[in-house]
């Protein structure tokens, strides 16, 4: 709308590159800022106001700052009538974009599936107002409660509720904390990551103030916590992390790998027979299976794929097992990052066979899945890397993993790089 605004006004002095640049990367900084774009079906219009006002705010300053920063003490004409005319049009289309949208709400369009574990007072009061308000955008399909009711809204009992969400393709689970208990919740939560769905809680008095919840109104007066969502659900937050791998991995590929390759191409496929690249298929983000590169390390052998090596395993080969103390064997998966099968930053792959293994000792470990897998991760700077021995082994790397998920930052992955960068010049014995 900004650059529509523009070439409406066929103004030159505004139709030049630098500003063009400038004004648009200042509205979409200002924009993840305010939150502008975070605009939900259950706000109303006020909301709508409120986040248009502060964002054209800050789009004003920014506008004017322009001229401070790069046309200091020149001339520049009709910037009243340029910024007028750039915020009604922005203003206008905003408002008949959201109106537009309820409309096409109201005609049962555009909905999201909805049902609710738990009967009560709260929980009738919201199944009447996703059946009255149309415009919200939601179907409302039942209740699943341990309750004997009567009424036509009843699905079943809570412990049937799985089945029904994923064979009716529910998007969003609103939970009574009336009626469910704290581990009933926490498994719900689970069942939601696992399955990329929205949870709710319908709150008592006691969850208020939980600092891992937001609350929202919906309508005048009824209460719903919103699960504060993961750091990776947040669209910037991927950006920040895409770009962050892509220019690591570039110069780990341009300044490291351009050199050290072929070095240590020449070096394996001299010591034994086999390609010095090996190859293998490991689970990636979602689950889904991508082949991940690895300079050789062992002879080549028939249970490469299946079973995980081991301290002293007579298949690595002395070249090997430098590139495994030091974690040469490792570089390759740069070129994993930057065709975006892996991120620098994240939870190890591990290989299907084993996988299913794991999924058996760790009930949450579906939740690694929920990002790309990485080179290094925090689990592994904190000792857990190399060969699983016991159960408790996975156990603990699966709870830093999710850590790690859950409370992601620029930083954070930062200081696990850092570290192991460190670790690899220690030269660590339990890198094998």
């Amino acid at each position: 709308m900004i650059n529509l605004s523009l070439i409406i006004l066929k103004d030159k002095e505004y139709l030049i590159t630098n500003f063009l640049v400038y004004i648009n990367l200042f509205w979409i900084i200002a924009s993840l800022t305010s939150g502008f774009y975070k605009i939900y079906r259950h706000h109303n219009y006020f909301k709508i106001l409120s986040r248009l006002t502060g964002q054209l705010l800050l789009f004003i300053l920014g506008f004017f700052s322009y001229f401070s920063l790069f046309r200091e003490g020149e001339i520049v004409h009709n910037q009243t009538k340029v910024l007028v005319t750039i915020i009604v049009i922005i203003s206008i289309v905003r408002i008949l974009f959201f109106y537009l949208l309820k409309k096409y709400r109201s005609y049962g369009k555009n909905y999201r599936k909805v049902i609710v574990l738990g009967f009560d007072e709260s929980t009738i009061k919201l199944a009447e107002m996703l059946k009255k308000e149309k415009e919200l955008g939601y179907q409302f399909l039942g209740f699943f409660t341990n309750k004997k009711i009567e009424t036509n809204d009843t699905l079943g009992t809570l412990k049937q509720y799985e089945n029904y969400v994923l064979s009716n393709n529910i998007d969003e689970i609103y939970c009574s904390l009336t009626e469910l208990k704290s581990k009933q919740i926490k498994k719900i939560k689970q069942f939601a990551i696992r399955h990329k769905r929205i949870v709710k809680l319908i709150p008592n008095a006691n969850e208020l103030y939980n600092k891992n919840i937001t609350t929202e109104f919906y309508g005048d007066s009824l209460v719903i916590l919103n699960v504060k969502k993961l750091p990776f659900d947040l669209i910037e937050n991927r950006i920040i992390k895409r770009i962050f791998d892509i220019l690591f991995s570039s110069f780990v590929c341009l300044f490291i790998i351009s050199w050290l390759y072929p070095i240590l191409w020449i070096l394996i496929k001299i010591e034994s027979r086999g390609p010095a690249i090996f190859k293998q298929g490991r689970e990636g983000f979602n689950g889904d299976e991508f082949v991940c590169y690895k300079f050789r390390s062992m002879y080549v052998n028939k249970q490469a794929n299946k079973v995980h090596a081991t301290k002293n395993d007579s298949r690595i080969t002395p070249i090997g097992a430098f590139l495994r103390k030091t974690s040469l064997d490792e570089i390759p998966q740069f070129f994993n990052v930057l065709l975006g099968n892996m991120s620098v930053v994240g939870p190890r792959p591990h290989l299907e066979s084993l996988a299913l293994e794991y999924q058996k000792d760790v009930d949450n470990y579906l939740e690694r899945h929920a990002v790309k897998p990485g080179i290094t991760g925090l689990a592994q700077i904190s000792g857990y890397r190399g060969e699983i021995k016991k159960k408790s082994d996975i156990k603990n790397r699966v709870r830093l993993d999710i850590f790690y998920i859950e409370n992601w930052s620029f930083m954070l992955d930062i200081k696990i790089v850092v570290s192991t960068v460190l670790n690899v010049f220690k030269g660590d014995e339990n890198a094998y």
